[in-house]
């Protein structure tokens, strides 16, 4: 006889039925560790990949031939944390122009509290913030002294809120919600005439 098991796997290889804050915010403290190399990215993509998929392994009776055995995956859909969230350590802000609104969240250690929760309330609003172009760029290790830090200057926890032209919008001291956020992007110039060019569309 046949049996079918099917494991929802997360990003660090235990079988959960969904990722907790823990996850998320491993995810996020890996991205933060510094200047990233092609290699962590694919690791990311991959872990990422890994999370939303199922594997399904086939066991077999005794006697049944080693041809019945079978393991599948699916393809799994594009993980929105991974295009939400990256390490701040080597992001040129100009980069980023015309094309994204960064929100980058400052701390002097990523075991700050203001961090996380900071970090679990974007993560929650994953969808909201893609939709208005947002990328989240951390950055919690002030001895790196990034380019980041020397534009922005942060003091401890701090979150900023770029526009696509390139200009500050927004400096925060302590965590914000992705409402009280996207009410604040909504208001914008060019996220009207964003959202005015896709109902014409």
């Amino acid at each position: 006889m046949k049996h079918l098991f099917v494991f929802g796997k997360n990003r660090f290889g235990l079988a959960e039925p969904r990722i907790g804050s823990a996850g998320i915010l491993g995810l996020v403290a890996l991205l933060a560790m510094g200047p990233p190399s092609a290699g962590v990215a694919q690791q990311a993509a991959a872990a990422a990949a890994e999370d939303t998929g199922l594997i399904t392994e086939e066991t077999t009776s005794p006697g049944a031939s080693d041809a019945e055995a079978l393991v599948e995956v699916a393809d799994p859909p594009a993980d929105p944390l991974v295009q939400l969230v990256r390490p701040g350590a080597s992001v040129e802000l100009d980069d980023l122009m015309w094309l994204h609104r960064p929100i980058v969240v400052f701390a002097d250690s990523p075991a700050d509290p203001r961090f996380h929760e900071q970090m679990e309330r974007l993560t929650d609003g994953a969808e909201a913030l893609l939709d208005r172009d947002v990328v989240v760029l951390t950055d919690t290790d002030p001895s790196v002294k990034s380019a980041l830090r020397k534009k922005l200057r942060p003091r401890g926890f701090m979150l900023v809120l770029i526009g696509k032209d390139g200009g500050v919008k927004l400096r925060k001291p302590q965590p914000w919600t992705v409402r009280e956020l996207s009410r604040t992007i909504d208001k914008f110039p060019s996220r009207l005439r964003e959202v005015e060019e896709r109902r014409g569309s």
